[in-house]
Order: structure tokens, then C-alpha cells, then sequence
């Protein structure tokens, strides 16, 4: 089944992938804390539905809780991380099109949080990026 991106359904369908991975419970086992993916429009595009946010409560190598957050309508978390990228970049990142950490690296996705604790981290960043790349998403391109 292919889930919109981004959506709630999407989201929801990557926990499940992350609750029931044993490999990424394995390498994510000493990760602590949260992101918010805040998803802009791509340049010289009008989109209603970006930006869009979306939250993970990753902890241990589980998955907490999944939202896409309106920031209209509530308060964005204080998350440990926030990574802001045009959906094109997000997209090829999920193609495996772009290097999560390279694009981190290079400023195609911006990382507001320790970026040290995200080197030192590698494992989990890459294997996270795997397990949301395994849910098939269409797009509205």
C-alpha cells in the first residue's frame, strides 16, 4: 500500500515499520530524542498543504508517538531535533536519491540540535532514513 507524503497516514505506517524492526531497535538502543520534520514547498511552488510538520518521539530504539502537527492549531514540541527541507529533498533522501548525511552536511537539509550528537550517531540516522524509505509513498507531483 502506498501512503501519501507527507500525511498522518504516512506517519503512522512509519512507526509501525519502526516498532516492529528488530535491526533498528538494536542500533537506535542508546537514542534519545525527538524530531520535527518541517516539510516546505519546493521553490516556485505553491502548495495549500506546506509547510507541513511532522513529529517523532523516538526513544531507545521505539517509536512513541507520530503526529503531523498544524502549528495553527497547536503548539509545536520543543524537539531535540528539527530538519527543514523542500519536499523535493526529503523525497530524494526517501528514493535514495541524497545522502541523509551529506544533505545534513551540506545544508540541503537544516538540522537545528547537536549536529555532533547526529555524527556520533550515524547508525541510527542511517537506519531510520531505511525504515522510512521501506513505507511506499505517492506523491502529487
Amino acid at each position: 500500500m502506498a501512503y501519501r507524503f507527507p500525511s498522518e497516514e504516512y506517519v503512522q505506517a512509519v512507526m509501525d515499520v519502526l516498532n516492529q524492526d528488530e535491526q533498528y531497535a538494536h542500533i537506535a538502543r542508546n537514542w534519545e530524542g525527538d524530531l520535527v520534520f518541517v516539510i516546505e514547498p519546493d521553490k516556485g511552488v505553491e502548495s495549500s498543504d506546506l509547510p507541513m510538520l511532522l513529529y517523532f518521539d523516538l526513544w531507545h530504539g521505539t517509536c512513541r508517538d507520530v503526529r503531523v502537527i498544524n502549528p495553527e492549531v497547536e503548539e509545536v514540541p520543543d524537539a531535540a531535533f528539527t530538519l527543514t527541507a523542500p519536499q523535493a529533498n526529503y523525497l530524494r533522501i526517501l528514493r535514495g536519491e541524497l545522502d541523509p548525511m551529506q544533505a545534513m552536511i551540506t545544508r540541503r537539509l537544516k538540522v537545528e540540535g547537536s549536529m555532533a550528537y547526529m555524527l556520533r550517531n550515524v547508525p541510527t540516522v542511517l537506519d531510520f532514513v531505511r525504515c522510512c524509505s521501506s513505507v511506499e509513498i505517492e506523491v502529487e507531483e
